[in-house]
């Protein structure tokens, strides 16, 4: 753990970097300076205001025992499992499946769920979801996660204003602090990418860790693999507005919000779902293999007898109001 703490404290330091570079590209010593401030700020704000800056960039509502009774049950039973203060839990109106993790520690967190999610999923497989961002919580993966986001939306907005001066022509008699017009449109095609390299090496480790301890939380692998198939498959059909007004995000998310609109970078954020779900199944196996006891056998939607054994057994049955047990 200490190192994915020096790594991940290593990749934000480069992060801060690229921005700093950009400044100089932009204005020198003194756009230098000015970069390093911002970059400072932005850090130190995210530090304190990671939950509420993504809460409500994607408009999420929160909800309780009354408006949302089975997604707070079973939130609230999986942090007891993993021995985590009890999150608060929103619901982000949307229709494409997919959820997040937040805040700056486990006693300031939040997890949230789309609608679309909620839907989609049964409530077997929405456990497995809670659980991985449950895992992210635990881990402390959620700060780094959301300042790596606010660092890289910075660069990408000042990657988009070289952009805008480079066409307009307000830059093409500046030497950018000696790097001239070619220097800027390099620096302009090149931060964007590193910083999705950045983010793409945070990303990826932690997503394999909270999918195993996540599983472990749960207490099935099966009920992960299966919400991860169903959301890949259904986030490449439906488009996620907020998420691609603001793809410096989209790293937060369990899958790839960014799908939806058939975004299908080389250097995604996350890692292959088909390799996530092949490991989760190989965890099973080993479970099954070494006789450790899992929570129910598939989830519901694989079959109307299968017996559930784990702590949702008792699950409050779904509402027929038109609202539905989650709000």
């Amino acid at each position: 753990m200490p190192m994915n703490y020096t790594r991940t404290a290593l990749l934000l330091v480069a992060m801060t970097g690229i921005f700093v570079a950009m400044g100089a590209v932009v204005g020198g010593q003194g756009g230098m300076v000015i970069a390093f401030i911002m970059a400072l700020v932005m850090n130190i704000f995210s530090l304190w205001n990671a939950d509420t800056i993504v809460l409500k960039m994607f408009k999420a509502r929160e909800v309780d025992a009354q408006s949302a009774p089975q997604l707070v049950s079973i939130v609230e039973e999986l942090a007891r499992r993993a021995e985590l203060p009890m999150p608060r839990v929103y619901v982000i109106d949307n229709p494409q499946p997919n959820a997040f993790a937040t805040g700056r520690s486990p006693a300031r967190s939040a997890v949230a769920a789309s609608t679309g999610l909620l839907d989609m999923l049964s409530p077997e497989e929405v456990a497995g979801v809670m659980a991985h961002e449950l895992a992210h919580i635990k881990n402390r993966d959620t700060l780094t996660m959301t300042v790596a986001a606010t660092i890289g939306g910075a660069i990408s907005m000042l990657a988009q204003y070289m952009q805008f001066g480079i066409l307009f022509g307000s830059n093409r008699n500046s030497n950018h602090g000696g790097l001239g017009w070619v220097g800027a449109l390099i620096a302009m095609i090149a931060a964007p990418f590193a910083a999705t390299l950045v983010q793409m090496a945070i990303s990826r480790s932690r997503e394999y860790q909270a999918d195993r301890m996540g599983a472990m939380i749960a207490g099935n692998p099966i009920w992960l693999a299966s919400a991860l198939a169903k959301i890949n498959q259904y986030a490449r059909r439906i488009r996620n507005e907020p998420a691609e007004q603001v793809p410096a995000m989209a790293h937060l998310f369990i899958i790839n919000p960014l799908n939806g609109r058939g975004v299908d970078s080389w250097f995604t954020t996350h890692p292959s779902t088909e390799n996530r779900i092949a490991e989760l199944e190989a965890l099973a196996r080993e479970w099954q293999s070494q006789g450790v006891p899992m929570a129910g056998d598939v989830p519901r939607d694989r079959g109307a007898d299968a017996q559930v054994t784990g702590p949702w057994s008792q699950r409050p049955s779904p509402s027929r109001d038109g609202n539905g047990p989650w709000g």
